[in-house]
């Protein structure tokens, strides 16, 4: 038997609730997405001026990093240093831009957070700031 740690709804929120008053506190619009360590939506926030495109972006960002147990953008850079074409791997949710980071706990992978809607490299700082938390 193994011992395994889940995430929370209320641990999600947490993290999104950071992430929101960091970019409101800025002035900016993001998609905010928390993912379980199966990539399923736990929970999700849309600040306002964030654009409706970024919605899904966001979603696949956690997905991916869940799924593959790293940041979204190791997936895309491993793709274009190894010279093979992004194809993801025949799951279309997977994204290879950066904002997806995944959550660890205890050394486990317990879901991922992904952000979206800004410049990749502010999309990437808040999603480490999530991850942080755990």
């Amino acid at each position: 038997m193994h011992q395994r740690f889940h995430l929370s709804h209320a641990d999600a929120m947490k993290s999104i609730g950071m992430i929101q008053a960091e970019v409101e506190k800025e002035g900016k619009g993001a998609a905010i997405a928390v993912v379980d360590e199966h990539g399923e939506l736990l929970a999700f926030l849309r600040t306002d001026g964030c654009r409706l495109s970024s919605i899904n972006i966001a979603i696949n960002k956690a997905y991916t990093a869940a799924r593959e147990h790293k940041p979204s953008k190791e997936v895309g850079n491993s793709s274009r240093e190894n010279q093979w074409p992004f194809t993801n791997f025949g799951e279309l949710r997977y994204t290879g831009w950066g904002g997806g980071v995944p959550l660890l706990y205890d050394g486990e992978i317990v879901g991922g957070v992904g952000v979206s809607g800004l410049p990749e490299e502010e999309d990437m700082v808040l999603a480490q700031m999530g991850a942080n938390l755990f």
